[in-house]
């Protein structure tokens, strides 16, 4: 799904954003060969796999990964096939699983990059190179979150986030408070049979999806570049993330899709800009700091307001 520039707000807050999904809207996107995210993808668990692919000792990932087979074929059944057991098929890969059997004749590089993963993580790979999306599972009960399988992360560790509550995981976003209350609520909310989305973007000057914080230095921005230069160089991050409900375990798979675009081609006008400069002239001293845009912000502004 596009994102949708209703949820860049002015003044700006750390919060929620929670908003139910339209019946019918899409919460996958499949991948196909040659796509950005695949390819990023692949260089994540083709080298550093044990830092995407993470769980809590003795977690239960079947009810979780079938709601998400499910989920898949249903929604999009040109990219995913699953027997209901223990056949799971990336249609546009070229790739499938019996069981943990690797077959198949599309590129080499899956194949050997999901042949080398553990056969527990191999379903988890394929779904994670199948489609754009992270997966990380949440838990109602005690808002907690004991499996992710996240290649594109935005400066930080899935192996730092799991088994670890809700709260806990938010505690390093600046001006966390309304996230941070909100936990529990949340956790309970996301987890029952409504499905969710929420938004959320930054500004960087690095245009990679994959951002784990032992792969991507902190953002830097030049401090010498006017605004033009310095606009030239910046990236418009978001993410489309969702939930769906795992039925009957009070959990439910929460979707990340990673979109990096210049921000030169994304603002193109006044209907654009003119939030864009709302939002980012009201961003605190602490967010700003978090998103690393201390340095850059009087410049961003200029140029978005000579758009605006």
């Amino acid at each position: 799904m596009p994102f949708d520039f209703a949820a860049v707000t002015a003044p700006f807050r750390m919060q929620p954003g929670l908003r139910a999904l339209a019946p019918g809207a899409a919460q996958l996107t499949p991948n196909a060969i040659g796509d950005r995210a695949l390819r990023e993808k692949l260089a994540v668990l083709g080298n550093h796999a044990e830092q995407a692919l993470v769980a809590t000792a003795g977690f239960d990932a079947a009810p979780a990964l079938a709601a998400l087979c499910e989920h898949a074929a249903r929604e999009h059944p040109q990219a995913w096939c699953w027997d209901g057991r223990e056949r799971y098929e990336a249609l546009q890969l070229g790739w499938s699983l019996q069981g943990d059997e690797l077959q198949g004749d599309g590129p080499a590089e899956i194949g050997r990059c999901l042949a080398a993963l553990p056969a527990r993580w191999r379903a988890a790979g394929l779904l994670s190179l199948a489609f754009a999306e992270d997966f990380a599972v949440i838990e109602g009960t005690t808002a907690r979150i004991p499996w992710l399988a996240v290649c594109l992360p935005s400066h930080w560790s899935p192996q730092d986030k799991v088994g670890r509550h809700f709260a806990e995981v938010h505690a390093p976003v600046a001006d966390n408070r309304l996230l941070i209350t909100a936990s529990d609520h949340l956790a309970r909310l996301v987890t029952g049979t409504q499905r969710w989305e929420r938004f959320v973007w930054t500004i960087t000057p690095q245009p990679q999806l994959d951002m784990h914080p032992l792969r991507a230095a902190k953002p830097t921005w030049p401090g010498g570049a006017d605004a033009e230069t310095l606009a030239a160089l910046a990236t418009f991050r978001t993410e489309h993330q969702t939930f769906i409900p795992v039925p009957g375990a009070g959990q439910a798979i929460f979707t990340i899709h990673v979109e990096s675009r210049p921000l030169t081609q994304v603002a193109t006008d006044a209907e654009v800009a003119t939030p864009l400069h709302a939002a980012l002239s009201s961003m605190s001293d602490a967010v700003l700091a978090y998103r690393g845009l201390t340095g850059a912000r009087d410049r961003l502004l200029a140029w978005l307001a000579a758009r605006a």
